[in-house]
């Protein structure tokens, strides 16, 4: 996945800075490329590691009855899973994907400050290697669910005290990389690139850099009022000093609701690109797109309580809560639409970016019809803290972010390493991934209007078909990733296959793929656009 180190004839660079090569090219990277690359290895690992606790889970919950782990320590994996996921493998994912595309696609020559840039990624290593750590501590890791919620936070053991560092550290990682995006977005543009002709991808990262600013530091703010409270003598969220556990809630969700569409906007400017280029059209509706991000984004901010319907909020609370997550259903269905009419009549081919991408519509839809169910606060109530609530947000974290990172990855690898990815490999990993995340998520949503409460390690009889048909089902979720990075990764990243085209999504027309990453050769040289390239009326092709 690197601007790949076998191919010096593309490594030029006009003022004479020789490539780093070894150990040296990674400790040291500057290259937005490489760094890029740096992420997504370092996401991908995350995501495996915390595959391996969700089928640890999964395992658990097999049959009725403890099978393999006590409940204690399933609380651990559920809690782990969630942190690791969400902070350790889909957001640094992102960010790679920002790093690689973006001084690609705006024809910068690399990120505005590289060396922070360097910095914002080493300081998830030990970050992460904190979260994963946490289990070999005394008591164990963090048992107190992903959301981290006061009172149990204020119980646990020192594991507790690791993870909410790991979590300052993250959290300053997020914000000297969203800093980068949008200095970078915004001064180093080619000239002719106006705002509203820039790439979709940049546009939905420029919104999600602002949300990242705008809500980790009132994330870092609970986490250091909890360490407060275990250790300093403060009260915030224990009720014996006069403290509330309902304000932790309110403080975590006016940060995590935008967490979510930070997680799913970078998504949606990836499958903006992909569906145009295998339609063989332009976007439709490129500036309702724009706005629709907007709305989301500045609607994020005001629907937080949606997860706190049971908490005791007085009606009209619930009302205001309920009625504005339900608007927020109108932009999201904006870009649903534009996808569509996009699609419509187009000369489309279902190479595997677009199978992700249209997978990723349909599954996409799907949790986003169950979040508008779970918006209604009389039903929520019946299905809150269910398996309805996990498979509603697995639908849309999984199915979503993670559909739309394989898509991208497909569509742009052969850019980032020179060689074209076995198509036959890319679709039996599409068929396989679709099928069996699709029969490990949806019974959970029938296990959960049966009353089915998650995170709990046993249940009765009655829930035992359902939650062994997910569980067959997430072993064979997992083992298409590892397949993906066997037979999909591997033989990239050492160069193996035919060499890539510099713009392989186009037909014998000319129509496909349009934007400047495919104006430079495949695979992408160390430097590209030392000097900013002229760009033509679209801003999509280089003149001159």
């Amino acid at each position: 996945m690197s601007a790949v180190l076998d191919h010096p004839a593309h490594a030029h660079d006009d003022h004479g800075h020789a490539i780093p090569t070894g150990w040296q090219r990674w400790v040291y990277a500057t290259n937005h490329k490489d760094i890029g690359t740096l992420y997504l290895l370092f996401s991908f690992t995350m995501l495996m590691i915390g595959g391996v606790l969700a089928l640890l889970i999964r395992a658990e919950l097999f049959q009725p009855g403890l099978q393999l782990v006590n409940p204690e320590l399933f609380n651990q994996l559920t809690t782990m899973h969630g942190l690791i996921m969400v902070f350790g493998a889909i957001m640094p994912a992102f960010v790679g994907f920002a790093n690689w595309m973006i001084p690609l696609q705006i024809g910068a020559s690399d990120m505005a400050f590289a060396r922070m840039n360097n910095f914002s990624f080493w300081l998830m290593i030990p970050a992460g290697l904190m979260l994963v750590s946490s289990f070999f501590m005394p008591g164990g890791a963090p048992a107190a669910g992903w959301t981290l919620y006061a009172p149990l936070t204020l119980q646990m053991g020192p594991s507790m005290d690791t993870g909410i560092f790991a979590m300052h550290i993250l959290g300053a990682s997020s914000i000297m990389g969203s800093i980068n995006i949008i200095v970078t977005i915004l001064n180093m543009r080619a000239p002719g690139m106006t705002l509203m002709k820039m790439p979709m991808f940049c546009w939905t990262w420029l919104i999600t850099a602002y949300l990242l600013i705008a809500v980790m530091p009132v994330l870092v703010g609970a986490i250091t009022m909890t360490l407060t409270d275990r250790h300093f003598g403060t009260s915030f969220f224990n009720p014996a000093g006069g403290g509330d556990p309902v304000m932790y809630q309110h403080i975590f969700w006016f940060f995590g609701h935008p967490e979510v569409y930070i997680m799913i906007l970078p998504a949606f400017g990836i499958i903006s690109h992909i569906i145009p280029a295998f339609s063989r059209k332009r976007l439709f509706g490129y500036a309702s797109m724009v706005y629709a991000t907007g709305s989301i984004a500045i609607l994020s901010f005001v629907v937080w309580a949606h997860h706190m319907f049971t908490t005791g909020m007085p009606v009209t609370g619930q009302l205001f809560f309920m009625y504005s997550t339900m608007l927020i259903a109108v932009p999201t269905g904006v870009k649903v639409f534009n996808w569509i009419a996009t699609m419509w009549r187009g000369s489309m081919t279902f190479e595997t970016p677009m199978l992700f991408a249209v997978g990723f519509i349909f599954v996409f839809t799907i949790g986003g019809l169950t979040g508008v169910i779970l918006a209604v606060a009389p039903i929520d109530i019946q299905l809150q803290d269910t398996y309805y609530v996990v498979a509603h947000f697995h639908y849309v974290l999984v199915a979503g972010s993670l559909y739309a990172m394989f898509a991208g990855y497909y569509y742009w690898s052969p850019k980032w390493t020179g060689v074209m990815y076995s198509e036959t490999r890319g679709q039996i990993h599409f068929w396989w991934s679709l099928i069996s995340f699709n029969v490990t998520f949806f019974p959970m949503h029938f296990l959960g209007l049966a009353g089915m409460p998650r995170r709990y390690a046993d249940y009765p009889m009655q829930f035992a078909d359902f939650n062994a048909i997910a569980s067959v089902g997430a072993f064979f979720f997992g083992f298409a990733q590892v397949y993906f990075f066997l037979a999909v990764v591997l033989p990239a990243m050492r160069g193996k296959g035919a060499p890539a085209r510099q713009n392989p999504w186009v037909d014998e027309g000319g129509k496909g793929a349009e934007g400047l990453e495919w104006e430079v050769p495949s695979p992408a040289p160390f430097h590209t656009f030392e000097t900013p390239p002229r760009l033509d009326s679209t801003a999509t092709r280089i003149i001159g």
